[in-house]
């Protein structure tokens, strides 16, 4: 795979300021994409990582403050891209929160909010991506799933529901594009060593007086076979072979990447 296998596309990668998002905003960068960023935090910073993204791989960045639970934002951004990059590509729906709670104390504003975010959202980007992608007959839906797509979970049945529907859609998704030169996957996630993961590896490192790694062995140890956390970069990878020739006939994929958490 040579780093120029999407230059000229534009990838749009939602939930990318930070984690999982920024690691697969990165490898398509690599790739020669053009990246519309969209996420929350500083705007000093983002401009920072918007700069520092297209000096390091000479690509066009630009970022789209869209809130995910909200369609009319997802318009405006979607709007904005076809006006700065001519549309979208490759689109990467990303964006997710959580929330745990047993379903008879689940608060029913954070059910909405995650289901908005995590499912109905990429419901959105997809209908006003698709046009243009089967248009030009070329397009890549990758929507980030997670183990929790292929299995449950107690405590969190509106992330569970989520990442199920999430799953169904695109293979929905993939159906319907079948024929054309655009395919939908799935990736699905266990583990990931995010900043914010970290954060809770600290936490429990320092509350039960453990090593570093062996906080993060009790962390993942109930779920995660291989005791060892998933990467946003190999995820990064897996979005870019989906992205590749090679991956022309995968379609309806749910692809986990987690540690072996589903094949037990």
């Amino acid at each position: 795979m040579t780093s120029t296998q999407l230059k000229g596309k534009t990838a749009l990668v939602t939930g990318s300021t930070s984690g999982i998002g920024l690691g697969i905003a990165r490898a398509l960068a690599a790739q020669g994409a053009n990246i519309l960023f969209n996420g929350f935090g500083d705007a000093g910073e983002i401009e920072k990582l918007q700069a520092g993204v297209a000096g390091e791989f000479g690509v066009r960045t630009a970022y789209h403050n869209a809130d995910m639970s909200k369609p009319a934002e997802i318009e405006a951004m979607m709007a904005f891209a076809a006006e700065k990059f001519g549309g979208i590509d490759v689109l990467v729906n990303n964006a997710g929160i959580q929330h745990v709670a047993n379903v008879d104390e689940f608060p029913v504003e954070k059910w909405d909010a995650i289901i908005a975010i995590n499912l109905s959202s990429a419901f959105h980007t997809s209908r006003l991506a698709l046009p243009r992608m089967k248009a030009q007959n070329w397009g890549r839906i990758i929507n980030l799933a997670s183990v929790h797509g292929l299995v449950g979970s107690a405590g969190k049945s509106a992330y569970v529901a989520a990442k199920h529907g999430l799953v169904g859609l695109t293979k929905v998704t993939a159906l319907e594009t079948a024929q054309t030169g655009v395919t939908a996957n799935a990736i699905c996630p266990g583990f990931v060593l995010t900043p914010l993961v970290q954060k809770q590896v600290d936490a429990r490192a320092s509350a039960d007086g453990l090593s570093n790694e062996a906080a993060k062995k009790a962390l993942l140890s109930e779920k995660q076979p291989s005791a060892d956390f998933v990467t946003p970069e190999q995820l990064g990878e897996l979005a870019v072979f989906l992205c590749s020739d090679a991956a022309a006939q995968v379609r309806g994929a749910a692809w986990n990447m987690d540690g072996g958490w589903a094949a037990q």
